[in-house]
């Protein structure tokens, strides 16, 4: 496929000056084992109807392009909610999971390990695997084990074996490290399978490609529904961005579509406690890219905070940080009790729980106006069941 400016990054691994692959010698030969069979293998027929396959009758695809009438009464806009949230384990996450395992059977990998912060990467991948037949380990913060107990329950269930990674600021950046080292430790039988569009090339590319059918069937969709495969706006909340990423890509080359992202504000971008990379960070290397990370002036990763463990990341994808920088898309930082507040709204107007990530996208509502007939489309990410305990402490 020909690279696009913005959808696809070059051979190398970069979008812009964003991306590549900065990995320890011990753990090239997999990223290159990668970089060489990934495009062949997801693009062949025979995977291609695999996993098609199983995106419809497993996880329940297409998933539902809403038009939320009450939350667009209520901001005088066209409001559609792509809904993630009802595909099998309740959220995007299984889009890439599903893609990932396949791609490690036909690979030759008998072991798949993960890491995840809401856990929703977790259970995605750990239900894969027992659909699929392989051993799963993930690794998980100490925090976040704490705050996302339900989705480790729901792990082990399906037979994944969860380590809790006890060092930096016990969440997910530290569940990467983790990762990263088992997979030097275990290089020739496993495949490490990175839940959003972040780490070494050509890790970004691959998720970004794997969750495009997110954004590929609200072209159709809206041509259904409105007479036309393109809103004027859509709206993701962005973390490493993957959910973001499959919302964005099919519109990323298609100037007249806006495209909005929400980060986690936390406390307040002043505060100290913040993840909003975009408005705290600066370019440098994490986890195997060249990104925008928020760091000290010596390149000490700063620890993040988020109210919501899939949004707790110090840095974002090559992909968001090539459109941030360009300015293909504008980023929103949102602070935890904004997020709070819109997903006590969705839930009391459409009835619908959402993911406290998703609530961040919802929040750009109460921060920026859109006319009365502009076509906005928020990826509703997930279901919220898994921060129910979060949401009783401040309901």
């Amino acid at each position: 496929m020909e690279a696009i400016k913005y959808q696809n990054p070059d051979k190398e691994g970069y979008y812009g000056q964003f991306g590549g692959a900065f990995v320890p010698e011990m753990l090239y030969p997999n990223v290159e084992e990668l970089q060489d069979q990934y495009l062949d293998i997801i693009n062949s027929e025979e995977f291609q109807k695999e996993f098609r396959y199983l995106l419809k009758d497993y996880v329940g695809r297409a998933t539902p392009l809403y038009f939320a009438k009450n939350l667009s009464e209520k901001y005088n806009t066209q409001i559609y909610l792509k809904r993630e949230d009802l595909n099998h384990t309740g959220a995007h996450k299984i889009n890439n999971a599903l893609g990932q395992v396949l791609l490690a059977k036909k690979l030759g990998k008998k072991r798949i390990i993960a890491e995840t912060g809401a856990g929703q990467h977790g259970v995605a991948t750990a239900t894969a695997c027992a659909l699929l037949g392989l051993e799963c380990i993930v690794y998980m913060g100490e925090v976040d084990i704490a705050r996302q107990e339900p989705n480790v329950g729901r792990m082990k269930l399906l037979g994944a074996t969860v380590i809790p990674a006890t060092s930096g600021s016990k969440t997910l950046k530290d569940a990467v490290n983790e990762a990263l080292r088992d997979w030097i430790n275990n290089a020739t039988t496993t495949h490490y399978i990175i839940g959003s569009v972040v780490g070494p090339h050509p890790f970004p590319d691959l998720v970004a490609r794997l969750q495009s059918v997110i954004s590929e069937e609200i072209k159709w969709q809206l041509k259904e529904k409105i007479g036309r495969e393109n809103p004027d706006y859509v709206i993701a909340c962005v973390g490493g961005g993957s959910n973001a990423a499959g919302a964005f890509y099919h519109f990323a080359d298609e100037k007249e579509v806006k495209l909005i992202a929400a980060e986690a504000g936390g406390f307040g971008l002043e505060s100290g406690k913040s993840a909003a990379t975009t408005f705290l960070g600066t370019l440098g290397v994490l986890h195997g890219s060249k990104s925008i990370v928020m760091q000290t002036k010596d390149g000490q990763v700063i620890e993040p905070h988020s109210i919501s463990a899939g949004l707790d990341y110090p840095g974002i994808g090559p992909f968001h940080a090539n459109l941030f920088t360009e300015k293909r898309a504008q980023y929103f930082s949102i602070t935890d009790d904004e997020a709070l507040e819109s997903a006590f709204e969705l839930s009391k107007i459409e009835g619908i729980i959402p993911a406290l990530e998703t609530a961040h996208a919802l929040s750009v509502f109460t921060k920026k106006k859109f006319n009365e007939n502009d076509v906005v489309v928020v990826c509703l990410s997930g279901r919220g069941d898994k921060d129910l305990d979060t949401y009783l402490q401040h309901i």
